[in-house]
């Protein structure tokens, strides 16, 4: 099995990557070849597989390749672009934390 196995799918991903997905860190030429990377380990990792594990998955920040056994000899291939932004904080420093929500009826202390 080699990258020319999935040359069908790669084709699509780069097409749909130059048509609809904007990414600030990578042209097209360069996505196709860390595609191609990707889709490489992902067959290593299909290939050397646990006993009972069926995918073999690579993945970048922009894209992740998953290969997964089925009935025929060539496995599925599937390429997904992964949603990220650059832009996207935490919504809370590191220093903070989150409020824990009390179960109760509010703030009244019980009359002893």
């Amino acid at each position: 099995m080699t990258i020319e196995t999935f040359k069908r799918e790669i084709a699509e991903a780069v097409r749909a990557y130059d048509k609809f997905v904007v990414c600030l860190d990578k042209t097209p030429e360069d996505f196709e070849a860390a595609l191609a990377s990707l889709v490489q380990k992902a067959i290593k990792a299909y290939e050397t597989r646990g006993a009972n594990l069926r995918h073999g998955i690579a993945l970048d920040k922009q894209v992740t390749v998953i290969l997964s056994q089925n009935d025929d000899p060539r496995p599925l291939c599937g390429i997904y672009f992964n949603l990220h932004s650059p832009y996207k904080r935490n919504a809370l420093p590191q220093t903070v934390k989150p409020l824990q929500e009390t179960h109760g009826e509010g703030t009244e202390k019980p009359e002893v």
